[in-house]
């Protein structure tokens, strides 16, 4: 294991370089938490593919293969349309926003009052999100050094806190841009080939296992549907997701680099499918389909490939986990505690009035990573079951969010009062029904989302339309001309 032990520890050495070198690049407020805002299509449509993609898509979905067969790529494919439907139909009009948050987004749609609660949901979201994926560490680093729980959860957490809070969006888009390459080298180049091979080839495999294996809608109509509702709809809304396409230099390459993103996402999803379907071949009998992925990187890679693709695993879990992290900090501070303090700035874009300011802003937001991500390690500590956890962030997003957000997209009509009165009733409907239902059935989030729709156009239509000068602004910035020119960082050659 001397090979593989040496590729993670340089894998990880290098994630923390790159920390430092984006420190050093991070110097606004702009910088820190949306790189610029110059990313290029061959950066952009990395990150956002490495961010989507995280231990549950890449671990979850191998497991998902080895219980289902093919059917379980449905999971991370529902993930992969929902960012394609955010960047064929969305993305331009949101890049164009020129904003930090999707609260500050809805504040600008509806004329302000909304952005505390709606802050409210999102930083429960973006919290979970960052917990669960903290957790997979101990699965990793079990397998790489057969080490304790709290330990590894302490180790992988406390180097991605280090280098998102010292660069910023900087070091995480370039460390994504490394997790991805690794990701598509070692689980697309070289564990599925090896799987198939190892388990006798498609004809074995179709050999050995029932037909239902081989099914593309074996693992049911109603988990598809309920994929395509939480996962799919909630790459649409999901500040971690929205955060990256803030990053994009142009609509254009939140566009086509957001497509090329979610088509990569589609290809990964079938290729978790048929490694978790080869290993359901060689070890038919293991205790937990969520042990395939680690059981047949263990058992079948040669030294070397084996660390590498360990270290495909683990940046899998660092992407998700570092974009969750630096997310939910971002809308902690500018979110929640700006508002509460009563220090919330007019969106006008990124002007900042001094150098001074421009420090203390990202001294202030790499403080609050610091912050979340301590809390993120104690509180993955703690929690035991990733799943429910996952699903309660989900569906306070989806029955929470959706319905204000694509609302305020999509009909002129909706009134901040109509997308409050969808917030809250939805958020706590939702969670009244998990209460009642059970965490894990798909009852809540189904009445859940109803009853948010149906409180948003009730209310909506019941009282007074939004001013027209707050419509006229809206559809200013919808447009790319509202927001003032952005002159908080030095020119500087589009990161490509």
């Amino acid at each position: 294991m001397a090979v593989d032990y040496t590729v993670i520890v340089v894998y990880l050495a290098g994630m923390l370089a790159m920390g430092w070198w984006g420190m050093r690049r991070a110097k606004s407020k702009s910088e820190f938490l949306v790189a610029g805002r110059r990313l290029g299509p061959m950066m952009y449509s990395g990150t956002m593919a490495a961010i989507v993609l995280g231990g549950a898509s890449t671990i979850g979905g191998v497991g998902l293969g080895y219980q289902y067969g093919l059917s379980g790529a449905w999971m991370v494919f529902t993930i992969g349309l929902g960012l394609l439907a955010l960047s064929v139909f969305f993305s331009a009009r949101i890049a164009r926003l020129k904003v930090y948050t999707v609260s500050e987004m809805l504040d600008l749609r509806y004329g302000g009052r909304s952005g505390l609660i709606s802050g409210i949901v999102m930083w429960a979201y973006t919290l979970m999100l960052a917990v669960t994926s903290t957790i997979a560490y101990a699965t990793i680093f079990d397998v790489l050094f057969d080490m304790n729980r709290t330990i590894a959860i302490i180790l992988g957490g406390s180097i991605v806190v280090a280098y998102s809070t010292l660069g910023g969006m900087w070091s995480i888009t370039l460390t994504d841009m490394v997790q991805f390459v690794v990701k598509t080298i070692g689980v697309l180049l070289l564990l599925l080939p090896i799987a198939v091979i190892k388990a006798g080839g498609f004809s074995e495999m179709k050999a050995k296992l029932p037909t239902e294996y081989f099914d593309p809608l074996g693992i049911g109509g109603e988990t598809i549907f309920t994929y395509v509702l939480i996962y799919t709809f909630g790459m649409l809304i999901g500040q971690d997701i929205w955060q990256r396409v803030f990053t994009a230099r142009s609509d254009k390459v939140a566009r086509v680099g957001g497509t090329v993103a979610g088509t990569y996402c589609l290809v990964y999803a079938v290729a978790g499918a048929v490694i978790g379907t080869a290993a359901k071949v060689m070890y038919p009998k293991l205790p937990s389909a969520d042990a395939a992925f680690a059981t047949i990187v263990k058992d079948e890679l040669p030294i070397g490939v084996r660390g590498l693709v360990l270290a495909a695993a683990l940046a899998a879990v660092m992407s998700t986990s570092s974009g969750a992290l630096i997310a939910c900090a971002t809308v902690a501070n500018n979110d929640i505690w700006s508002r509460l303090r009563g220090a919330v700035k007019p969106s006008g874009g990124d002007k900042d009035e001094a150098h001074e300011e421009a420090h203390d802003e990202v001294k202030g937001n790499r403080l609050f990573i610091l912050i979340m991500g301590v809390a993120v390690i104690c509180i993955a500590i703690a929690l035991n079951n990733v799943v429910e956890a996952l699903t309660v962030a989900y569906n306070l997003l989806v029955a929470g969010l959706l319905v204000p957000i694509l609302g305020g997209l999509l009909w002129k009509r909706g009134t901040v009062a109509g997308a409050l009165a969808a917030v809250s009733v939805g958020g706590l409907a939702v969670i009244g029904l998990m209460w009642g239902y059970g965490i894990l059935a798909n009852e809540p989030v189904y009445y859940g989302l109803l009853l948010s729709l149906a409180a948003y156009v009730i209310v909506s239509l019941a009282t007074k339309p939004t001013d027209a000068a707050v419509l006229a602004a809206w559809r200013e910035r919808l447009a790319g001309r509202g927001a003032e020119a952005e002159t908080d960082a030095e020119p500087a050659t589009v990161t490509q």
